[in-house]
C-alpha cells in the first residue's frame, strides 16, 4: 500500500496499492492503538487494535463515512500528522491463533465502521496510472487478506527467568 496524491471525496490523502511489494513508498508502522501502546518486541496480538503509519508522511491510516472515488466501497485515507490522528485510525488485527505470525496472513478490521481494509481490480489513471484503490469492504472476502512482505522485524524479547542469580 502506497500513500499518494489527493482525489475527489474526503478530500484526504488516497492510499494507493502496488503490485512491488520493496516499494519505498509502501512501508507502514504498527503503533499501538486507544489502549496503550505497542512496545517494540511485543507480539501484537489477534483481536488487538493498532494503528497504521505510513511511514514517510508519519500518516495514520484512516478510514470514515465517505465513498471510495473509483468501486464506489469506503474510502480509506492517510490522516493526521506525525502519527497523530484520531479514532477513525484504529484497526483490529484479525488473524488465526494468538499472535500474528511473521508469514501468516491478517485482515485489518477497522474499529469505527467494522469494514475490512481491501483491494481489487480498480485502477486509477493520471497522475497515479495503475496503482490499484485500497478502501473499506463491509465483509471479509478474498480482497481482503494482507502479508507483511518487506520490513523490519522484532524478535520477541525472552522474560527473564523470575529464579535467575545473577553472580
Amino acid at each position: 500500500m502506497a500513500s499518494d496524491r489527493r482525489h475527489v471525496g474526503s478530500g484526504q490523502q488516497s492510499v494507493t496499492g502496488v503490485e512491488a511489494s520493496d516499494d519505498a513508498n509502501s512501508y507502514w508502522r504498527i503503533r499501538g492503538g486507544s489502549e496503550g501502546g505497542c512496545p517494540r518486541g511485543s507480539p501484537v496480538r489477534c483481536g488487538q487494535a493498532v494503528r497504521l503509519t505510513h511511514v514517510l508522511t508519519g500518516k495514520n491510516l484512516h478510514t470514515h463515512h465517505f465513498p471510495s472515488p473509483l468501486s464506489d466501497n469506503q474510502e480509506v485515507s492517510a490522516f493526521g500528522e506525525d502519527g497523530e490522528g484520531d479514532d477513525l485510525d484504529l484497526w483490529a488485527v484479525r488473524c488465526s491463533g494468538q499472535h500474528w505470525e511473521r508469514e501468516a496472513t491478517v485482515r485489518f478490521q477497522h474499529v469505527g465502521t467494522s469494514v475490512f481494509l481491501s483491494v481489487t481490480g480498480e485502477q486509477y489513471g493520471s497522475p497515479i496510472r495503475g496503482q490499484h484503490e485500497v478502501h473499506g469492504m463491509p465483509s471479509a472476502n478474498t480482497h481482503n487478506t494482507w502479508k507483511a512482505m518487506e520490513g523490519i522485524f522484532i524478535k520477541p524479547s525472552v522474560e527473564p527467568s523470575a529464579d535467575h542469580d545473577e553472580l
